[in-house]
Formats: C-alpha cells, sequence, structure tokens
C-alpha cells in the first residue's frame, strides 16, 4: 500500500537564524563582489554555517539570489516608507522616492557604495531569468510610485504617465552614476532637477 502524506515523516523545517545568516552574507557578497564572484563556500564562511545548512534554506544558489532581490526590494521599500511619512504634501512624497534611493547611496557597505544591487544583479543574469524579471518588477513599482504622486501635482493627467517615465529615467542614469562615484551627489542633483520639473 502506497504511503499516503499522513504517513510520510514531516519535513524538518530550516532554522531561520542560519537562513537569516546565509542571507545577510550573501547580501554583503553578492553586492561587494557580485553573483558570478561570490561561491556557496564564501557564502558559509560569510554566515558561519555548514555548506549543508545552506542547501537547508535554499534549494540552488539560483535560489539564494531570488531571495537576495527580494530582501533588496523590501530594503528599498523601508527606505522609502520612513521618508513618506515625514512628506507635508505631494511634492515632497513624490521626492521621497528620490530620497530612498539617496538613503540607500548612504547605507554602511563595507566595500563601498556600488550603485543599484538590483540592477548590478540584473546585468549579470541571463535573458529571461527570473532574478531579472524581479529587478524590472521593482524599477516599474517605483515608476508607479512616482506616477501615483505626480497625478496629485499635475493638472493633466495625459503628462502623469509620461512625466513619470521621464523621472524613472533620470533616477536610473543618477543611480548609475552614483554607483560609478560611490557617493549620493549625482542622486541630489537629480532630485533637484525632478523638484524644477514638476514645478511648486
Amino acid at each position: 500500500m502506497p504511503a499516503t502524506k499522513q504517513d510520510l515523516p514531516a519535513r524538518p523545517q530550516p532554522r531561520k537564524p542560519a537562513r537569516d545568516a546565509l542571507l545577510r552574507a550573501a547580501a554583503r557578497l553578492f553586492y561587494a563582489d557580485g553573483l558570478a564572484g561570490t561561491g556557496i563556500d564564501a557564502i558559509t564562511a560569510e554566515a558561519g554555517v555548514a555548506r549543508k545548512s545552506l542547501y537547508n534554506n535554499f534549494a540552488s544558489k539560483a535560489e539564494l539570489v531570488g531571495a537576495y532581490l527580494e530582501a533588496r526590494h523590501a530594503e528599498w521599500l523601508e527606505l522609502y516608507r520612513v521618508r513618506l511619512e515625514g512628506a507635508a504634501d505631494a511634492k515632497e512624497r513624490m521626492l521621497a522616492v528620490f530620497d530612498a534611493y539617496a538613503d540607500h547611496a548612504e547605507m554602511a557597505y563595507e566595500h563601498g557604495f556600488r550603485g543599484c544591487g538590483l540592477l548590478n544583479a540584473a546585468a549579470e543574469l541571463p535573458a529571461r531569468d527570473p532574478g531579472r524579471e524581479a529587478v524590472r518588477r521593482h524599477k516599474e513599482e517605483v515608476e508607479a510610485l512616482l506616477s501615483e504622486h505626480l497625478a496629485e501635482l499635475l493638472p493633466d493627467a495625459g503628462h502623469v504617465a509620461p512625466m513619470a517615465r521621464h523621472l524613472a529615467f533620470l533616477l536610473e542614469g543618477a543611480m548609475a552614476r552614483a554607483g560609478l562615484e560611490g557617493n549620493d551627489r549625482c542622486i541630489q542633483e537629480a532630485r533637484r532637477i525632478a523638484a524644477e520639473l514638476v514645478g511648486s
């Protein structure tokens, strides 16, 4: 008689502390050295766990990369949420998107700021990789947030989507240059340009 689900032993749940340690280690190493430049052994050594722990928590390195990308997205959303809470009006809410990127640039990075961790990762992944899709969704969400705030600011609804696209491109260009320069100056300049473009 074949075993039923009730007959099978319960699969042990991964220990959350090991998973968290692995994800933190992967985040530091992926950002500093890139996806391809970071091996499993380096991640487990950095996390202080056995190699087996990685495979108890993640089916593959690709799954770990996916979790890293999700964590980066969540990290940015939290920076944005904090900035949004302090925004006094629609213009400040729109600029909160730029401020969250500046905050990202000002975070303490062991080997210095290297630009958007999501775009850096996407550049290493092949076309149609799920990780690239995750990064695309993040960037689309950022543009949608800009659009939402611009809808409060611009009298002509027909200008909202083109302006959101324009500002999203401005922000991405600024982020790329900021990564090369290792500081947030280009993002601050992009913020000033955005403020001028939308007016008072």
